[in-house]
């Protein structure tokens, strides 16, 4: 199988993914800490490139550290869960810096793991991806109307006796993995690109709660293979292009709701105006006859 073959099928993956991981980022206000985890396994990568092993085990490793520290730190009175976020991002992005400063001779090129390469991922990758992919879907069908009632109903899942460790712990579990097994194609720094920016789309345009997810796959594995078609024509860089293509998306999409928007309401103004206008003249021409 040839290499834009497979890079091809782990977009499609990663675009699929963003339906499920996607949509409990966005849904649960979760952007910035799939930001910090995609950033702060960095070193984890640069460490296991050191000693020669896998990088992907490597980053989940480390997200499964990064995930237990934010925990902690979230446990702290007075400091919520965007602070802790930010310390584990600065700490894992700056330790990362380091390793790579240290060991100027890794066999990977630092900027791979920073931005990745969809062009160079193998059936291993794809493997991974995959399977991610089919655990995040039997966990939502097990869970997801608890992570639902959860997450627009705190209180009340509370009050109804749940616990509430068990959601956040899926929740939590299926943003890491996806984060993670998204490095190799796009990379630390545009890994959430393709998980955040389909679902943010489909926000916009989704009728309802329950169709976020299929149209943020639809998005995802649309922008997601265009992205690597444009990077193959014009010999740009894959996820550069893969992140313009779904930043773009988003844009014309906001833009074109706000477009019709404004048409929809201008559109009333000029109903009620005429309207009022012949209203009032129906008044006159009645106080006329009078």
């Amino acid at each position: 199988m040839s290499y834009f073959a497979l890079a091809t099928i782990e977009i499609v993956l990663l675009g699929l993914l963003s339906g499920i991981a996607g949509t409990l980022i966005v849904i649960r206000r979760r952007s910035f800490f799939a930001v910090a985890l995609s950033h702060s396994t960095f070193p984890g990568g640069v460490a296991f490139a050191v000693l020669g092993w896998n990088l992907l085990l490597g980053q989940a490793l480390f997200a499964v550290v990064l995930v237990l520290i934010m925990t902690l730190l979230s446990r702290i009175p007075g400091q919520g869960r965007q602070v802790t976020s930010g310390v584990v991002l600065s700490f894992g992005f700056a330790l990362g810096t380091l390793l790579a400063g240290l060991n100027p001779g890794l066999g990977v090129p630092v900027e791979a793991l920073l931005v990745g390469s969809p062009l160079g991922v193998d059936l291993s990758d794809i493997a991974a991806t995959a399977s991610v992919l089919v655990i995040a879907l039997i966990a939502v069908g097990l869970t997801g109307r608890k992570i639902l009632f959860h997450t627009f109903d705190p209180v009340g899942y509370a009050a109804a006796g749940f616990r509430t460790w068990p959601v956040e712990l899926v929740v939590t579990g299926i943003i890491a993995a996806s984060t993670v097994v998204a490095m190799p194609a796009v990379g630390a720094i545009l890994g959430v690109a393709i998980l955040i920016g389909p679902a943010a789309t489909a926000r916009l345009i989704a009728p309802q709660l329950s169709w976020i997810p299929p149209i943020a796959a639809v998005v995802g594995v649309g922008s997601g293979v265009a992205g690597l078609w444009i990077s193959r024509d014009f010999g740009v860089a894959a996820g550069g292009a893969i992140g313009l293509v779904v930043t773009a998306v988003f844009v014309l999409v906001l833009l074109g709701r706000a477009v019709l928007a404004r048409v929809r309401g201008a559109g009333r103004t000029n109903f009620v105006t005429v309207g009022t206008s012949r209203s009032t003249r129906e008044v006159r021409d009645a106080a006329a006859k009078a």
